[in-house]
């Protein structure tokens, strides 16, 4: 079983039109979206209309919320007042630009899925998959890679999840974390998927990531669940000259061009 995740389009349609070119070429057996389709780009509408028309199974990150509800608030976390202003202006314009029908699909979406993979031979390799945009806890709470095994362990225990997909820092990794059950070393992992369309990990590529699991998959070998990082080249160019001719903020397209 083959599944690609991806998250964090923002609006830019022509990483989202590689992505998913990419992914046509990749043999998957199911893809799945993580949310925030909207934001920080000039092709809100057209972003979710893809969406749609391929029918990917989708969740609402904290920017999908707050424009499905109209909302001055994109539920960001904001480290400087001129990173609020920059933030403030990009939720207005894109509150001003969607479609009704583009605000009530994203206002639907749910917040989580859930996903049971299960060899009816062997018990013992059930495997629980959680997906959310920030944390099980939170649309909009940013789990990043240093966070201690402890924190990560007691989440995991408290959404019932031994795989747990999200995205929302922007900042793609996987970590197996060890604990013990039952006198055996068992694994679970944490794994960020990145964005499409606003990376923020210094590589202006659109990433997303494909997972394999096979009847062999368990929780007990580290190496038998597969995860790998795709980066896909897109016209840069493209998306940062929309944002420059739009009313959005420079910066946004600098942000593009620098990751």
């Amino acid at each position: 079983m083959r599944i690609a995740l991806f998250s964090d389009i923002h609006a830019n349609l022509p990483a989202l039109e590689a992505v998913l070119a990419d992914m046509d070429q990749q043999n998957l057996d199911a893809i799945y979206c993580l949310g925030d389709l909207v934001g920080y780009c000039t092709w809100p509408n057209e972003v979710v209309a893809e969406i749609r028309k391929r029918k990917i199974p989708t969740i609402a990150g904290n920017y999908d919320e707050g424009v499905g509800l109209a909302s001055p608030n994109c539920g960001c976390a904001y480290k400087s007042d001129m990173e609020k202003d920059l933030g403030q202006q990009s939720i207005d314009y894109t509150n001003h630009v969607v479609t009704e029908e583009t605000r009530q699909y994203l206002r639907m979406l749910p917040r989580h899925l859930r996903l049971t993979f299960m060899d009816d031979s062997k018990q013992e390799n059930k495997i629980e998959v959680l997906l959310v945009h920030g944390s099980p806890r939170k649309i909009n709470e940013y789990l990043f890679e240093d966070r201690p095994d402890k924190s990560f362990l007691h989440m995991f225990a408290e959404a019932g999840a031994d795989i747990l997909f999200f995205g929302h820092t922007h900042k793609p990794y996987h970590r197996a974390i060890a604990y013990e059950q039952e006198g055996q070393t068992r694994y679970r992992h944490a794994i960020n998927i990145g964005s499409v369309g606003k990376p923020k990990d210094g590589d202006p590529r659109a990433g997303y990531v494909i997972v394999e699991l096979t009847p062999e998959s368990n929780l007990t070998q580290l190496n038998s669940i597969k995860v790998e990082f795709i980066r896909v080249d897109y016209d840069v160019e493209k998306a940062a000259q929309a944002v420059e001719a739009s009313p959005l903020p420079n910066e946004f397209a600098t942000m593009l061009r620098t990751a």
